[in-house]
């Protein structure tokens, strides 16, 4: 063997000892292993992230993400109320102006418009942060969290954080950047119960989003790193100086990102919030109106479902002045006189009223009762409650309308002569004797379809509604507005008013007549919008139910019970009246249940309605026995608010009317255009100066004094009627029942009591 190659078996035995040296984990540590274990674990990472792309699609929007408020707006759009499961008003960038757009760039994601949706570098980045103790950082870029808010969820999972880098991949390859800048400001929470900047520009600076500024934009931006440690109206000092300190930084970014001018910056200043305040809740009359729009649109085929997914801005027909004034007339005229600590029987009384312009249907205010937070059913809505003698000008439409006849063959006009007198047996087909009592058993005797409107005789009413023939009564009344009278027995009593029916419904019926007999359905959305829904408005001013003439008659007729009948204390003579002419009707239910005015000027109909529904269990009298009424029965209103026994239509009901109705058509005096040749509408009217246009005091006296009856007069009818009484009396007897104490129905029986007046 030579020199050379002993050497070589020298080094080779060497290189076996140091092998057969090498023990333990070292044995497995070659730097030929372990880069081979690092680009296996490489190609396994690429390739698992590969399967996941394939796998793992761009899901459905979450649920809580899609959800928003329902947005309710007065007619002249603003705010009325938020209702919803979440605070969110979604909009589009459109509606953000765009220096704000970029403060949520600038605070959020530099990088934003140039990434493709992740940005590895800085997740790597919060990684090692976290590792190496400097603290939790997120490394996410704005498509990230918009996918985390708008598809997947808020949990702290390795497996969630992997569907999160893909979906980011796929959506900045599907979407464009606009449109996942819009859906990260819209889904993320700023904190205040807000969702999206909409709902946040309102719970911070009262403001929509299109009038946010550029220092603002800033703030909500800032304010998302820690909604509750960073809202300044609860922060700590040091909350306020990292927040103030997150608000320069977001500032100074858009300075280097060159969409600032820094001469601009230098003079912004911080904008301190509003106080945070409740949003604008249900309480008061604002549940009312929400609940009527809501239930107009189920009427147009908005499933409950939709509504509660939310995202709609419904604008109201209401209009806040007249809103505020029917509002102010209740509390003036009844509320702040009831004390039911004092009179059990104010604890029972509600109040409902609805005004709407004839013109074209619309509700411009709507009052549902002291507050929907006690009390949601909607007096305005409520339909178990005897409209009473409202109802008498259906009947004088359907006579005028068919041009009925009366028994003996003679036209029913407005000075057609009936017989007064209380108990008068009516006569003809459907009569069945039926002899109702007028108010307080007076006697009329002979007495003109006028007079008889005037001073509310029910006698008269009765007998004419059997000469128009009770179906067409009822069909008429049908058409008219009076939804729920249709396909009930045809009875007498329905000329009273037995039947239940709502002030909106009342006030469709005299809406009709004062649009000249076109049927007025009214009406409480003004439009609705959604994203992804489109909404066709009720139709409010509908076919010709009844002619002109009759309706013009009706009308003629009405302004008689103002000027000269049972409304002329609170409605004639009230001082804010103006000398605006006024047609309309009281009534006041048997038992004192129930007593209304429904009235109208040319441009404005009200209904008010006042009824007793028991506070708790009450003892109370019918037919001369006391029987116990349970929570929510139907009771007497008699005594309520510290008056002098029954409650007429033209005592509370038409003060409430005069005390609103006047002022809301302060600058109008519009006159009646009637096509009618009756009735007292068509006499010439007295000139009356007109009050001037600021607010002046009604008079409103405690209660409507009752004069005494006359004699009874002949219940014949003589050649040459004697001239009415001249002293009207109020409405109805207290005691005539027409239906049970305990429930809303007031169907009459087969052979029911007399209706009211």
């Amino acid at each position: 063997m030579g020199r050379v190659e002993g050497q070589r078996a020298r080094r080779r035995d060497v290189r076996r000892g140091r092998q057969r040296k090498k023990k333990g984990i070292r044995r497995f540590f070659t730097w030929k292993k372990v880069l081979g274990t690092f680009f296996g674990l490489c190609l396994l990472a690429m390739g698992g992230l590969y399967v996941l792309h394939l796998l793992v699609p761009i899901p459905e929007a979450n649920a809580m993400a899609k959800r928003e408020n329902n947005v309710y707006r007065y007619a002249d759009g603003k705010v009325l109320a938020r209702a919803g499961q979440v605070n969110r008003d979604i909009v589009g960038l459109d509606e953000i102006p765009e220096p704000v757009q970029k403060t949520f760039v600038a605070s959020e994601n530099k990088s934003f418009y140039e990434d493709n949706g992740v940005d590895l570098k800085g997740i790597t980045r919060a990684l090692w942060n976290t590792l190496s103790g400097r603290g939790k950082q997120g490394g996410s870029t704005i498509t990230q969290q918009y996918v985390k808010n708008y598809y997947l969820n808020q949990d702290q999972t390795v497996t969630r954080k992997l569907k999160e880098l893909v979906i980011s991949f796929k959506v900045d390859q599907r979407f464009g950047k606009d449109e996942i800048l819009a859906g990260y400001i819209n889904t993320s929470y700023f904190g205040r119960g807000a969702y999206g900047i909409q709902a946040a520009a309102q719970e911070y600076y009262g403001v929509d989003s299109t009038k946010l500024t550029v220092e603002q934009g800033a703030y909500l931006a800032a304010v998302l790193q820690a909604p509750s440690q960073y809202d300044w109206a609860v922060a700590t000092d040091t909350g306020k100086k990292l927040v103030t300190n997150r608000w320069n930084y977001v500032l100074d970014n858009m300075v280097k990102m060159k969409e600032l001018d820094a001469g601009q910056r230098a003079g912004m200043k911080f904008p301190t919030p509003v106080e945070a305040k409740p949003a604008a809740g249900l309480g008061g009359q604002n549940g009312y109106l929400v609940q009527a729009a809501n239930a107009e649109m189920r009427r147009q085929g908005v499933s409950d479902q939709e509504l509660q997914q939310g995202g709609w801005t419904i604008t109201l027909n209401i209009d806040r002045k007249k809103q505020k004034l029917l509002e102010d007339a209740v509390v003036k005229e009844l509320t702040r006189k009831l004390d039911p600590a004092k009179r059990k029987v104010d604890a029972d009384i509600q109040a409902g009223a609805v005004s709407v312009d004839p013109n074209n249907g619309e509700i411009l205010a709507l009052y549902g009762g002291q507050d929907f937070a006690k009390h949601q059913l909607s007096n305005a809505t409520n339909t178990t409650y005897q409209p009473a003698s409202t109802f008498k000008p259906a009947i004088l439409a359907a006579a005028f309308n068919a041009g009925s006849r009366t028994q003996d063959g003679k036209p029913i006009t407005a000075d057609t002569i009936y017989n007064g007198d209380t108990e008068q047996p009516v006569k003809g087909p459907g009569g069945n004797g039926y002899a109702p009592p007028n108010e307080d058993d007076i006697s009329y005797g002979p007495i003109t379809v006028q007079k008889a409107m005037d001073e509310s005789v029910n006698t008269v009413f009765a007998q004419m509604g059997v000469d128009v023939g009770l179906d067409q009564v009822q069909d008429d009344a049908y058409e008219l507005g009076m939804a729920d009278i249709k396909g009930q027995k045809a009875h007498p009593a329905i000329t009273l008013g037995s039947y239940g029916a709502s002030p909106m419904q009342m006030a469709g019926v005299y809406a009709t007549l004062a649009n000249h007999g076109e049927k007025v359905t009214p009406t409480i959305i003004k439009e609705a919008q959604h994203p992804t829904r489109s909404y066709s408005p009720q139709r409010a001013i509908g076919d010709q139910v009844i002619s002109r003439e009759a309706a013009d008659g009706v009308t003629s007729v009405l302004t008689g019970v103002v000027n000269d009948g049972t409304a002329k204390e609170s409605v004639r003579d009230a001082r804010n009246r103006g000398g605006r002419q006024v047609a309309g009707k009281t009534g006041t239910s048997d038992d004192n249940k129930s007593a209304w005015f429904v009235g109208y000027t040319p441009n404005l109909v009200t209904s008010v309605g006042l009824w007793g529904q028991a506070a708790g269990p009450r003892e109370m009298k019918v037919d001369g026995k006391m029987v116990t009424v349970p929570k929510g029965g139907q009771v007497t209103i008699s005594g309520a608010a510290g008056a002098d026994g029954r409650i007429a239509g033209g005592s509370y009901p038409a003060r409430i009317w005069a005390a609103y109705a006047f002022d809301a058509v302060r600058g109008d005096h519009a006159k009646f255009d009637l096509e009618a040749d009756q009735g007292s509408g068509t006499e010439p009217t007295p000139t009356i100066t007109d009050t001037p246009e600021e607010p002046l005091p009604s008079r409103t006296p405690d209660s409507v004094p009752t004069p005494t009856p006359p004699p009874n007069t002949p219940s014949t009818l003589p050649d040459n009627p004697p001239t009415p009484p001249t002293n009207p009396p109020t409405e109805t007897p207290p005691g005539r029942p027409t239906g049970g104490p305990t429930g809303p129905t007031h169907n009459p029986t087969v052979d029911p009591p007399p209706g009211g007046n």
